[in-house]
């Protein structure tokens, strides 16, 4: 028989895989379905997907409120909950998010050898650069994968909220003092923070709401015309250390806030309704594609090592076969990398 097993993010931060096991016999079909994950934190978010980074400490969930607490510390490591996609996005996909988030309180420059302002975040980061020990928010050279929502505590330069995209050679996307606002947020009242990036014209649009009234406008927020790409494949609350600044600028903070009824909206894996099948002696690999990614077959003995048996082929947005021409062992793994050109 043949048995295919669930698809695995890899750790290279632009490829996905889905893998099969052929030992003779029978298709088996997988459909992938589904882009959106949507949580109110009434049940342990463990239990669906949530993790945590870092130091756990400063998320905890309320099971009798039915709500997550989170703490922003800079004081501590690189700390998040995330969720993962099961996908990997980039400047040509339509994604974003909403959530309910009250802030207690929050401090921009608690630390007075760091008493400038420092960033709260929430929003789409790439884990295998996230939790490098080199990885610092604080230094603009050593964040690279991040599309966020962020806000700075005034500490003198008035409070902003800045919806920001750093690419894949850490580099923030910048046209000009347009890409942020000046924008305080009130504590203990729920608002509903909306950001939503849009492919077709390479725009991150906010909202923040209280009770359907908009708390302020937000600029949009266009990537600029020398950046690259992203890649991301979490989504996360971010509290980010305050190591690596430049002493000379350092910031620090200090927030504590809940948030709930958290909706995610993101394109389906690259890889869907996979099916296997041998035709005249030979594997082949049937599946739904996407545009904008590069497929491969690989194979594999053993599950030790592996070895491409097709040409990379790129994605149509529609059925896409890969085959393995080469005459085929007695058992043989197989799995299909997407990745990102």
């Amino acid at each position: 028989m043949r048995t295919l097993s669930a698809p695995a993010v890899a750790g290279a931060p632009g490829s996905w895989l889905a893998r099969v096991c052929l030992t003779g016999g029978l298709a088996i079909t997988l459909s992938l379905h589904g882009a959106t994950i949507t949580d109110d934190f009434g049940a342990d978010p463990a239990a669906r997907g949530w993790h945590s980074f870092g130091d756990t400490n400063l998320f905890s969930w309320d099971s009798a409120a039915g709500k997550l607490n989170v703490t922003w510390d800079s004081s501590r490591t690189n700390s998040y909950f995330y969720r993962p996609l099961g996908t990997i996005l980039d400047r040509h996909d339509d994604f974003g998010f909403a959530v309910d988030l009250n802030l207690l309180d929050f401090a921009g420059g608690i630390n007075p050898d760091k008493d400038s302002t420092f960033q709260l975040g929430l929003g789409f980061l790439n884990l295998d650069n996230a939790t490098r020990t080199n990885f610092f928010r604080g230094n603009g050279a050593l964040c690279p994968n991040l599309v966020e929502f962020d806000f700075f505590p005034d500490t003198g330069f008035g409070p902003t909220v800045w919806p920001a995209a750093w690419s894949t050679n850490s580099t923030l996307s910048y046209n000009g003092a347009n890409d942020y606002t000046l924008l305080n947020l009130p504590v203990i009242v729920t608002m509903r923070v909306s950001m939503s990036y849009s492919a077709s014209n390479q725009t991150i649009r906010t909202t923040i709401t209280t009770n359907g009234v908009a708390v302020g406008v937000v600029s949009d927020v266009k990537l600029s015309p020398t950046f690259t790409d992203f890649r991301v494949g979490a989504f996360a609350f971010e509290s980010y250390s305050d190591a690596g600044q430049n002493p000379m600028f350092g910031g620090s903070l200090l927030a504590h806030g809940i948030v709930d009824n958290v909706v995610v909206t993101f394109p389906p894996p690259p890889v869907q309704n996979l099916a296997g099948r041998l035709a005249a002696g030979q594997w082949q690999m049937l599946f739904t594609s996407r545009t904008n990614w590069v497929y491969t077959l690989e194979r594999s003995p053993a599950l030790q090592s592996w070895a491409a048996v097709s040409m990379p082929t790129a994605g149509n947005g529609g059925a896409l076969m890969l085959t393995d021409t080469s005459p085929l062992p007695g058992v043989a793994f197989y799995r299909v990398r997407a990745e990102r050109p």
